[in-house]
């Protein structure tokens, strides 16, 4: 009878370590994974402000005039290209904003919205009979002039400062 106890309280034990154990390796194996996905999801968003950040560069005024300067064209045709240039640009990277702050996303909505209204109210300041290299010019004067309509390094600057809080 004793015997009989003794193995059954043994038993007991046995089973109550075994399910401990077992427990265990499953906590520890369900915290590897969450940070296993926790970095690639830090992976994904430190990806998206890079995206954004490019982004941002490419919309920037200079640049998207220096990439789309052509020559002989009127102003509302060059109009018309810059502003077609800034919304493809924003609209590939659209899907972006899942992965990074609200803040960041509406920072670089402000740009884009910025840029095709400075493009948009010069190429109405112009003459009618204006070609795209004046509007051109008169947009780069302004941004010179004006350091409030350069909104793209305070953008650029934000989303670095938001990627650099993830590493």
């Amino acid at each position: 009878m004793l015997d009989t106890t003794m193995f059954f309280t043994i038993l007991i034990g046995v089973l109550i370590a075994g399910l401990a154990g077992w427990l265990i390796f499953l906590q520890r194996k369900i915290s590897a994974a969450e940070k296993s996905a926790n970095t690639q999801h830090s992976g994904l968003q430190l990806q998206a402000y890079e995206r954004l950040t490019v982004l941002a560069d490419r919309i920037a005024l200079p640049n998207v005039i220096s990439r789309c300067n052509i020559s002989g064209i009127s102003a509302n045709e060059m109009q018309e290209l810059l502003t077609k240039q800034i919304r493809e640009e924003f609209e590939y990277n659209i899907s972006q904003q899942i992965y990074v702050s609200p803040d960041a996303w509406k920072s670089l909505k402000k740009l884009k919205d910025q840029n095709l209204l400075i493009i948009n109210q010069t190429a109405r300041s112009l003459t009618e009979n204006a070609n795209g290299l004046e509007l051109n010019k008169t947009i780069l004067h302004l941004l010179l002039n004006d350091s409030k309509a350069d909104l793209h390094n305070l953008v650029s600057e934000a989303l670095s400062y938001e990627a650099k809080k993830l590493m």
